[in-house]
């Protein structure tokens, strides 16, 4: 049999209702997994975020995406605007003076809502591994205040806001109220209507904390309480969070060696989560180390590379050839590569 993914409609919106009380606007992250967007479009009010103009083609409705931009022309800026999108987060300073030119031509029908990302200070280390978004909040903080001064520009803007966004998977760095308070003005906070506060919403992983969840969700609320008190609303994009728990990735034993198990997949074409992050998938038919029935076993995919590992150590009892193993919280982030000619998995999307 071969390896596939399984999508859980039930489950992805299962995961969009426990967040969509903790902010005004939910927009989930199509990068994710875009089988998950069309889900929720269907059956949400969700918007959706989206990086690249490929991406467009994921969702129907166009006034429902969020466009990131980076690195564009006007002439991008005009098909994306023709095309149905409204909302726009600029990264830098380059990228916002296109944006503002191509407003400032337009006729004053032509509206849209423009978000500029702020800079986060964050406490890691220094591996020159993670490029750093955004504006200082020193140029937010201008830019903010010159675009509410100049009439031309601000009267084509329904919604002008701050957008930031968090390392994904991050379970430690959330006391946004401090962050916003110390990097951003309070005439500014006044001049705008929304904060985008991105994603990073955790999922549970055999190497992360699922229990960090409840804290950060009660600091989610205490800032969505804070910004409201100020009539700006809050925004959100989960995507990991969402996809994550509705996915499983279903493989079979080809070998057992030992201690070591391989499997019919690689994380080259199901799990580069594994290799990017890293996150090691649970599996559902492990076992507490506990367990008097259990024995503890490595997992690794079917190419020669030493990175192609599921997990260093899980606990089993007596597989055997043959058998299955099915990894949950499988559903994000599960894209492909063509290493050694690998087949892309496909997904079967169930209720």
């Amino acid at each position: 049999m071969k390896p596939k993914f399984t999508l859980s409609k039930s489950k992805v919106l299962e995961q969009y209702n426990k967040i969509n009380n903790f902010a005004d606007i939910i927009s989930y992250s199509s990068k994710t997994n875009p089988l998950v967007t069309k889900v929720l479009e269907k059956n949400t009010t969700s918007m959706f975020s989206i990086h690249l103009i490929n991406e467009l083609k994921n969702v129907e409705d166009k006034s429902k995406v969020l466009f990131l931009a980076q690195a564009w022309n006007e002439k991008l800026i005009e098909e994306l605007y023709e095309s149905g999108v409204r909302w726009f987060v600029v990264d830098n300073e380059s990228d916002l003076n296109i944006i503002q030119n191509w407003i400032e031509k337009q006729e004053y029908n032509k509206k849209i809502n423009l978000f500029l990302r702020l800079r986060l200070r964050e406490n890691t280390l220094r591996t020159e591994k993670y490029f750093v978004f955004g504006m200082k909040s020193q140029v937010i903080n201008q830019k903010i205040k010159e675009i509410d001064s100049n009439n031309n520009l601000r009267s084509k803007i329904n919604h002008l806001g701050i957008h930031f966004h968090r390392k994904t998977q991050n379970v430690a760095e959330w006391n946004y109220i401090y962050e916003i308070k110390n990097m951003i003005e309070n005439e500014v906070l006044e001049k705008i209507s929304m904060i985008n506060i991105g994603g990073g919403l955790p999922s549970n992983y055999a190497n992360t904390n699922e229990k960090v969840i409840d804290s950060i969700m009660k600091k989610i609320l205490e800032l969505k309480k804070f910004i409201n008190d100020k009539d700006v609303k809050l925004m959100i994009e989960p995507g990991r969070f969402i996809a994550a728990p509705a996915g499983k990735l279903h493989t079979t034993i080809i070998s057992i060696n030992e201690n070591n198990i391989t499997i019919n997949a690689s994380v080259y074409n199901s799990d580069m989560d594994a290799l990017i992050v890293p996150v090691k998938l649970l599996v559902e038919e492990e076992l507490s180390k506990d367990d008097t029935k259990s024995k503890p076993y490595v997992i690794k995919g079917i190419t020669p590379c030493s990175l192609d590992l599921f997990r260093y150590k899980v606990y089993l009892d007596n597989p055997q050839e043959g058998d299955t193993l099915t990894f949950i919280n499988a559903g994000a982030y599960n894209f492909s590569t063509d290493f050694c000619d690998l087949e892309k998995i496909e997904t079967e999307v169930i209720e």
